[in-house]
């Protein structure tokens, strides 16, 4: 007990000693040893780099989970070591909505069948971004986390302690100013200087040992910045992944979704008067001007197809696609929404077809379907 309170005595001591010499270099009545022009710019490195590192950690954290309680969440069950449930994204949980939405509609409707059709693309979308967030805990975050948990407390540690080496070698450098001044005047005796030279060797001695074992630690810092390079393009590499399997699930969901309006208001002549429009148009001729066009052909107005007729017979103007238009049989023309084409009409043609061409394709194409311009 008594060695245990002579420790903490002497360590006390110590402590004051070096409050006391940090005081009086801040208030500039005291000499303080600077370290060398390298060491300096190695610890300025690392204090950007750890810095740096936080703000992007953080913000990487925001981006893939917005949810302020669910990082929460994730860092306690990060401290707790112990495997987070996994959780529904918000396009699974809105795909998953949709779908049950469209039981309750009825599926064979038209607004339940897109329903589904969006919904699984929804969840779709939902898969890719678990991936991601998967891949980048892993690759990005993981290391970034460990770099400042692990690398940094060391490298903080060691600082910590040449500081406290340094103080100890300006507290020995005093001492020995004033033992000298008081050998000066005959008040001291030659061996209290002899200690307090001796005590400076091995302040310095020490302080040295401690300077080169943080140079080495803080010359690491150019390995990390490798490291977390190396993890940056992995990131970057995901996001590509992540970002084209939107694209690519947001194309098809676009063609599912143009079938879908094709197959509502789509042109198609009452089977009566013309039940083979290929026989129509090039095998029987083209009907008369007279005959009857079902009401639901066109998503819009009929003016355009009064606009075409007075089109001249050989002329020919082009014309731009307002929507996707898949043909229904081979003397129909597909068309692709925004395109150019060239159409022009034929004596006795229906005025609400024209005939297309684009390059080397021709057939017919609705008139509704498109903008004719000057």
């Amino acid at each position: 007990m008594d060695f245990n309170v002579k420790k903490l005595a002497s360590g006390a001591g110590v402590f004051f000693t070096r409050a006391v010499q940090f005081t009086e270099e801040k208030l500039g009545q005291a000499e303080k040893t600077e370290l060398d022009p390298h060491l300096e710019n190695l610890i300025t490195r690392a204090d950007c780099t750890k810095n740096w590192t936080e703000k992007m950690l953080r913000q990487t954290e925001v981006l893939l989970q917005p949810n302020p309680s669910a990082r929460i969440e994730e860092f306690i069950y990060d401290k707790l070591d112990k495997k987070l449930p996994s959780r529904t994204t918000n396009p699974e949980l809105l795909g998953q909505y949709m779908l049950e939405a469209a039981q309750d509609f009825g599926p064979e409707t038209p607004y339940g069948s897109t329903l589904i059709t969006v919904g699984e693309y929804q969840k779709r979308l939902g898969g890719a971004e678990r991936e991601l967030l998967q891949t980048s805990a892993a690759g990005f975050l993981t290391p970034l986390r460990s770099f400042l948990e692990g690398d940094w407390r060391t490298i903080s540690k060691e600082r910590r302690l040449l500081e406290n080496r340094r103080l100890d070698l300006d507290i020995c450098k005093a001492r020995l100013k004033k033992a000298k001044l008081a050998e000066a005047k005959a008040a001291l005796l030659s061996e209290e200087v002899d200690k307090a030279e001796h005590e400076l060797r091995v302040a310095q001695t020490e302080f040295d040992r401690q300077a080169e074992v943080t140079r080495l630690l803080l010359e690491g810092i150019g390995s990390t910045h490798l490291n977390h390079l190396r993890c940056l393009q992995d990131f970057a590499e995901a996001q590509a992944t992540y970002y084209a399997q939107c694209h690519h699930y947001m194309q098809d969901l676009q063609r599912e979704l143009n079938k879908c309006a094709n197959a509502i208001s789509a042109p198609h002549p009452p089977a009566a008067v013309c039940p083979d429009p290929v026989s129509s148009a090039f095998l029987s001729g083209p009907p008369s001007p007279g005959a009857p066009v079902s009401s639901q052909s066109s998503p819009r107005p009929s003016t355009l197809a009064m606009e075409q007729t007075q089109l001249p017979v050989t002329g020919t103007r082009k014309a731009k696609v307002l929507y996707d238009y898949d043909a229904h049989d081979v003397s129909e023309l597909s068309l692709l929404a925004d395109e150019l084409i060239t159409v022009y009409t034929v004596p006795g043609m229906d005025p609400d077809w024209l005939i297309g061409e684009r390059g080397n394709q021709k057939g017919k194409v609705p008139v509704t379907y498109l903008e004719l311009l000057s």
